[in-house]
């Protein structure tokens, strides 16, 4: 039986702070689903939510010398860590490319009982006003919150709701003359 040593927050900073690779395996180990669920709810996506994952265990240890316990508990400067990493994934280029180029019957959605490809969901959003098509974006394709909208667009987070129900309701009636006509 392998011995697994238990650390108290204080010991653990310190020997992280040393470079102790015990102390970050343990680290690691205690704290990786944490962490990766925090990432998880921010990046759907398994293998981009690793990867950020791994991104930030890597800027951790990089960074550990900038931690201070004065200013906060460890696990809630390296959730900090996380998120915003998996903010900046979301937020990349690359990322939204990537789920643009992802096998449509990933996306289907059913509207009066009938499904909808996701391209045909596309087209129907780029009919919208620019201001209701922009909100659509934000929130439905790339998953942003409706306080995230709002900071984003510069605007009250109950405009946000209202103009996104606009465009909900303009979207159904577009699909609904598609589906019978």
């Amino acid at each position: 039986m392998k011995f697994i040593p238990k650390y108290t927050e204080e010991d653990l900073v310190q020997l992280l702070k040393q470079r102790d690779e015990t102390a970050f395996r343990y680290l690691y180990d205690n704290y990786a689903s944490a962490l990766y669920g925090v990432i998880f709810s921010i990046v759907p996506e398994t293998h981009t939510a690793q990867d950020v994952l791994q991104e930030s265990f890597v800027k951790i240890w990089r960074l550990m010398e900038q931690y201070d316990p004065s200013r906060g508990r460890l696990f809630t400067w390296m959730h900090n860590i996380a998120r915003s990493g998996a903010i900046d994934a979301v937020r990349s280029a690359a990322w939204r490319n990537a789920r643009k180029v992802d096998p449509v019957q990933d996306y289907h959605h059913t509207i009066a009982g009938e499904p909808i490809e996701y391209t045909g969901l596309k087209k129907s959003v780029g009919k919208l006003t620019a201001e209701h098509r922009a909100l659509i974006e934000l929130s439905y394709f790339q998953g942003y919150t409706h306080e995230e909208i709002a900071r984003l667009a510069n605007i009250p987070m109950g405009t946000v709701k209202t103009r996104l129900r606009a465009a909900i309701r303009q979207l159904r009636k577009m699909i609904s003359i598609f589906l019978f006509a």
